[in-house]
C-alpha cells in the first residue's frame, strides 16, 4: 500500500484510534479490566474492525507508543541537512525528533504495565523494533544503497540498545519535558544522544 495514499492515511489513523484506547483503558482499568469490544467501542469501530487492524488487545495497547505521524517532521529535517550527511547524522536528528515527550511518557507507562502484566512484553518489543525499522527505512531511502544493509543494522542496532535503559529507568536521564530542578546533576537526553554518537563518531 502507497505510504501516502488516501488509504494508507485511513488505515493508519483506525489504528492509531483503536490503539489509543486500549491504551488508555489499560492505564485506567488494567489489562484484565476490559475486552476487545470495550477497545472497539470506545475508539467508534466495530469489534471486526479491530481484528482487521490486531490480534489482541495487548497487541493494541503497545501500538499505543508507536508515532502515527509517520514522522513527517523527522523527514522534513533530515532533507535540510547538508549535502555531505553521513548515516550517523541523518540517525541522529531522526532520534531528536522521534523522542519526544510524550513517546518516553507512553514507553515508561508500557514498561509500568508489563511488570504487573508480562504478557504485554513481546508486543512491547515488537512496538521497539517497529520504531528501529522505520530508522533503517529511512537511512536505506536517504542513501539508495550506498552502505550495506549489515552497516544500518549494526549502527541502529547500537544506538536503540543505549537508549532502552533510559526507557526502563535503568540509567537516570533527565527527559524531554522533565523538570531539571528536581534533578540538576543528571544529563538530559539529548546530551546523553549527544555522547552517544561522540562514541560512534570517535571510538570508544
Amino acid at each position: 500500500m502507497e505510504k501516502h495514499s488516501l488509504r494508507y492515511i485511513k488505515k493508519e489513523a483506525t489504528a492509531h484510534a483503536l490503539s489509543e484506547a486500549a491504551f488508555q483503558l489499560a492505564l485506567e482499568r488494567g489489562l484484565d479490566g476490559f475486552v476487545v469490544d470495550e477497545i472497539a467501542q470506545r475508539a467508534g469501530y466495530s469489534r471486526r474492525t479491530f481484528a482487521n487492524h490486531f490480534t489482541c488487545k495487548e497487541e493494541a495497547v503497545a501500538m499505543a507508543a508507536f508515532p502515527s505521524d509517520d514522522m513527517a517532521g523527522a523527514e522534513e529535517m533530515i532533507t535540510e541537512l547538508p549535502e555531505g550527511a553521513t548515516p550517523l547524522d541523518v540517525l541522529h536528528h531522526w532520534l531528536k525528533a522521534q523522542f519526544t515527550a510524550d513517546l518516553f511518557r507512553r514507553m515508561r507507562d508500557l514498561m509500568s504495565l508489563s511488570i504487573r502484566y508480562p504478557t504485554l512484553d513481546p508486543y512491547i518489543l515488537s512496538t521497539f523494533r517497529r520504531l528501529q525499522t522505520a530508522a533503517r527505512e529511512t537511512i536505506s531511502f536517504h542513501f539508495q544503497g550506498r552502505f550495506s544493509v549489515g552497516y544500518s543494522h549494526l549502527l541502529i542496532g547500537a544506538v536503540y540498545g543505549a537508549i532502552l535503559p533510559v526507557i526502563d529507568g535503568s540509567l537516570q536521564i533527565l527527559l524531554p519535558g522533565d523538570s531539571p530542578k528536581e534533578t540538576p546533576e543528571v544529563v538530559t537526553f539529548g546530551e546523553y544522544l549527544d555522547t552517544i554518537f561522540d562514541y560512534l563518531r570517535n571510538g570508544f
